[in-house]
């Protein structure tokens, strides 16, 4: 029977005091060395086995100016060890592509017990890259679902013993690298596993081994809420499964806290409906459900690192099939917030569900409302698979939206919101048109079109995944889905600042 959780991680991550000698080398069967890059014949001559580095490095630089030296240390254990060279002013993702790069040197068969040691920068750098090379690692060595009959072997690795660090320095890290790998198993399982009822005995399942109390929508409760436009979108499904899941994580002890609103896009498979998409474009579509995957990884590190909020977490779960009862352009449906919508492209289903997702979401007044949805090739054009776009409906927030995006390596770039674009989406006959025929500015007309749905007053955040998914993956994460959003997320909530500033009046 395929295994639709993912297995929890099993590695140990410990702080430990000073630096490696000898002794604790040759107890590791991996080391990771991190020196700056601005004197690197000195900082490797700090290093065990100092004249083995030192003939590497000249060997090396030769071909390269930054490269990565790799070697057997000729101890009784032959342990393997990688060194690299950061500057001492690097971004996030910076440190994070440097800690892939590293961790993809020493997460070879029979490495078990990893070290790390940053050595020689200020107290702040040396702790961001201590902190990329164990999310490095976590990400390296989480297994992703295997459907071969000669299985993959999982990686060895079950401890990472991190260099003049303390234990409590990667407890964050580790509740990220969960809710990340959670985002990019979902993603990848295939989907004649992973539809929207599997999907939901999935989430109700993972909401018991959690504590979060499990809520379903079902189509019957979606048309007495007068959802039509969730409802349009699952008409062609040759099944009554689809709906929309409430997870709700209350905090225990912590009285009185914030309420965050997170709501995810989860199309199980997108065929583009009556606006059949090509072979090409149909491709990749069960990973349409990315942004309900990020959601609810989310709301996993959250949970696990005791954030102080209450979260509501919807996911609108369904299929876009094509069919007889498929929905079509020129239709004109009800949201529940009570807005009518002229149709014009089936292949415009995720702005449909997230309509109602975020109406409902809406009734709960949070005091902060984030969406995450792989929604339009729009941004992807303008940004590529590197950053992702940020849309809010408060543009005093463009700066920690960024700000949050450089930090955590997850990068954003928020674009504008400004309401004369609704001019394009003026429909003759309905309230608004669902998107225009061409896709000129899609990802910013998408995010308008979404803001009808949002509540009045409720300060909102639209993610759209743009960097969701990349050929041989981003940063840290080695993957194709990348789970974006989950660390991001983490980072702009972070000590609860962002919170406080968004109830502040705009």
């Amino acid at each position: 029977m395929p295994q639709f959780l993912p297995p929890e991680s099993t590695i140990d991550v410990r702080g430990r005091k000073g630096a490696p000698d000898q002794a604790s080398l040759a107890r590791a069967d991996g080391v990771v060395f991190v020196l700056p890059a601005d004197d690197i014949e000195r900082a490797l001559a700090r290093l065990p086995n100092a004249p083995l580095w030192a003939s590497l490095y000249r060997n090396a630089k030769r071909a390269n100016k930054s490269p990565v030296l790799v070697a057997r240390l000729p101890n009784a254990r032959h342990t393997l060890a990688v060194v690299g060279f950061a500057k001492t002013r690097q971004s996030g993702f910076e440190h994070l592509e440097l800690a892939g790069k590293l961790l993809r040197e020493a997460l070879k068969p029979g490495v078990a017990r990893l070290h790390c040691q940053v050595d020689g920068f200020p107290a702040p750098v040396a702790g961001a890259l201590r902190e990329a090379l164990v999310s490095a690692a976590l990400a390296g060595a989480a297994p992703m679902p295997d459907r071969k009959t000669k299985r993959t072997p999982p990686c060895d690795l079950r401890a990472i013993e991190v260099h003049e660090a303390s234990t409590r320095e990667f407890s964050r890290s580790q509740a990220i690298a969960a809710g990340n790998h959670l985002a990019r198993w979902l993603s990848v399982l295939p989907p004649n596993e992973l539809d929207c009822v599997a999907y939901r005995r999935l989430l109700q399942q993972l909401a018991r081994r959690e504590g979060w109390t499990f809520r379903f929508y079902d189509e019957r409760t979606l048309t007495r809420l007068k959802a039509g436009a969730f409802l349009a979108v699952a008409r062609a499904n040759p099944h009554r499964g689809a709906g929309i899941v409430r997870l709700r994580h209350r905090p225990h002890g912590t009285g009185r806290v914030p309420r965050l609103g997170l709501v995810g896009k989860g199309i199980c498979f997108d065929t583009g409906g009556i606006n059949l998409k090509s072979q090409k474009g149909m491709y990749l579509m069960h990973g349409d459900m990315q942004g309900s995957a990020v959601a609810v990884g989310t709301l996993l590190a959250l949970t696990r690192s005791r954030a102080r909020f209450e979260v509501d977490c919807w996911l609108a779960l369904t299929e876009n099939q094509i069919g007889p009862l498929a929905y079509r352009p020129q239709d004109v449906v009800s949201a529940s917030n009570g807005v009518t919508i002229q149709v014009v492209h089936s292949d415009a289903e995720g702005r449909m569900v997230l309509a109602d997702a975020l109406a409902l979401a809406s009734r709960e007044k949070p005091r902060l409302l984030i969406d995450f949805a792989t929604l339009t090739g729009a941004c992807v054009n303008a940004l590529t698979e590197r950053y992702s776009g940020a849309f809010t409906n408060r543009p005093d927030l463009h700066a920690p939206l960024q700000d949050a995006g450089r930090a955590s390596g997850e990068r954003v770039w928020c674009f504008p919101m400004d309401e004369d674009f609704d001019t394009d989406l003026e429909s003759p006959i309905a309230d608004v048109m669902q998107c225009t025929s061409d896709s000129k500015g899609d990802h910013i007309l998408a995010a308008r079109f979404l803001s009808r749905f949002v509540g009045t007053g409720i300060p909102w955040v639209h993610l759209d995944l743009a960097a969701s998914e990349r050929k041989g993956g981003l940063a840290h994460v080695p993957t194709e889905f990348t789970g974006f959003g989950v660390r991001y997320t983490l980072q702009l909530l972070g000590d609860g600042a962002f919170m406080d500033r968004v109830q502040e009046t705009p």
